[in-house]
């Protein structure tokens, strides 16, 4: 039996049932699950001394595209909104290679698992018509590198420009490989158990990318597969006025002619829905993966997030693409949403206690699970720590519970660990060689470029 010992934290803000914050606690994890929190001294065979740390559940992330790690920061979209902006980085990515994918998913994974992400899901859906049948393999190979827990949504885009679609005709496929593919990977990676590291759900892009059959027949598969199912909805009003014109339908109403609302499904964004909408997600348990910064920087809007609260709607955080924040740091993408809704909503917004169950508890219900997203016996042994013993943080101790949101914390986590197991540590990767994986994935990217 392997244990762990997190020890003399400063607090340990557990978000358990009962949102305790254990002061001058302890966490005792054997073979990689929670036995034990509290003030007891414990032993175990490695023992982490957590004196002047902050100790958190590890963070979920519901909504990324990895492969847009390699399209950060390029100058020529800057001010654009999203269908420009994706029309202008299509011709970017279709250049993707199973290189780019796997060091973009590496880079990825490893600066959001740096800031005390444990858990990730990624959506992938850009697969050039050769050399793209083992992108999501790669995926799931980077991330048992860095020791992270993945879900891997397969992506998908039929519906291209000669449709009427967004898409360059040469980056959608067909249904049938589409649903191939959606099966070969579920058989191969998915785990339904507890405590898994990988699983997989199917993700078809978006309303404006996707034909209503693919929509149809992957709902079905992904049902009598037993996995769960993801796309992008209500991000702009241009997705609402392309739906419009096409279906006659508003985003949602259209989903849900698909076959697309239900404990089972998530949506990314989830910006432009409208009061009865909302009733309807809460009503058939339809959750939406929340993404500020992106939704600030493509000028998309703000989502209702108080309003989806008071109504029970499944909400988690998620920090979207890389090329669209641009960055992977679920941490700061706590403070952001703390700051946008008190901006927008004032004193009806969230508080940063509320979000940071957003990005636990909440980002692990969209993902169907509650093994992880809390601290405590019988949980994942997923958690990280801060060190708030330095000047950044003086006058800051007073509610851990809220810091991340109304203070923040700009450094990597002093340490990581996923089921058990220790995988940063003073903020180093320890599965890979962070240098030379830099030098590895700018080259990659200075390629693809």
């Amino acid at each position: 039996m392997s244990s762990l010992l997190i020890k003399n934290a400063l607090a340990v803000v557990t978000v358990d049932d009962d949102d305790r914050i254990v002061e001058n606690g302890n966490i005792l994890i054997k073979d990689g699950v929670i036995d034990y929190i509290g003030t007891e001294e414990c032993s175990a065979q490695q023992v982490i001394d957590a004196s002047g740390c902050f100790v958190y559940p590890g963070l979920v992330n519901t909504h990324n595209h990895l492969y847009q790690t390699f399209t950060r920061n390029l100058p020529q979209v800057q001010k654009m909104e999203l269908f420009p902006w994706l029309v202008t980085l299509y011709e970017i990515w279709r250049g993707l290679d199973e290189d780019s994918i796997f060091l973009s998913s590496l880079t990825g994974l490893g600066e959001l698992l740096r800031y005390g992400c444990t858990t990730a899901a990624d959506h992938h859906y850009v697969f050039p018509q050769s050399g793209s049948e083992f992108f999501i393999d790669r995926q799931f190979e980077a991330a048992d590198l860095l020791g992270i827990r993945f879900h891997a949504t397969r992506g998908s885009m039929s519906l291209g420009k000669k449709d009427g679609g967004l898409p360059p005709d040469d980056l959608v496929q067909d249904v049938d490989t589409i649903l191939k593919d959606s099966q070969r990977l579920v058989e191969k990676y998915h785990d339904p158990k507890p405590f898994a590291m990988h699983q997989v759900a199917l993700a078809p892009c978006s309303p404006f990318s996707v034909s209503e059959d693919l929509m149809r027949e992957t709902a079905v598969l992904a049902r009598s597969l037993g996995v769960r199912m993801h796309t992008h909805l209500c991000e702009t009003k241009d997705e609402e006025n392309f739906t419009l014109e096409k279906c006659g339908l508003r985003p949602l109403a259209y989903m849900e002619k698909c076959g697309w609302t239900g404990p089972d499904v998530w949506y990314a964004h989830g910006i432009h829905f409208n009061d009865d909408e909302l009733l309807l997600l809460a009503d058939t348990g339809t959750g939406v993966a929340h993404c500020p910064v992106s939704n600030m920087k493509l000028s998309s809007g703000v989502c209702r997030i108080p309003d989806i609260l008071r109504l029970g709607v499944k909400v988690g955080l998620a920090v979207d693409g890389a090329a669209s924040n641009d960055c992977q740091n679920l941490m700061a993408e706590i403070r952001s949403a703390y700051l946008l809704h008190r901006l927008i909503y004032g004193a009806q917004a969230p508080t940063g206690y509320e979000l940071l169950k957003m990005a636990t508890r909440g980002s692990a219900s969209l993902l169907g699970r509650d093994d992880i997203g809390q601290l405590a016996p019988g949980k994942a042994g997923d958690l990280f720590l801060i060190d708030v013993s330095g000047l950044e943080a003086v006058g800051a101790r007073l509610d851990p519970g809220c810091f991340l949101g109304t203070v923040g914390f700009s450094k990597p986590a002093k340490s990581v660990v996923v089921a058990g197991k220790e995988v940063v540590r003073d903020g180093v990767l320890l599965g890979i060689n962070e240098s030379e994986t830099a030098v590895l994935a700018e080259q990659a990217h200075r390629k693809l470029l």
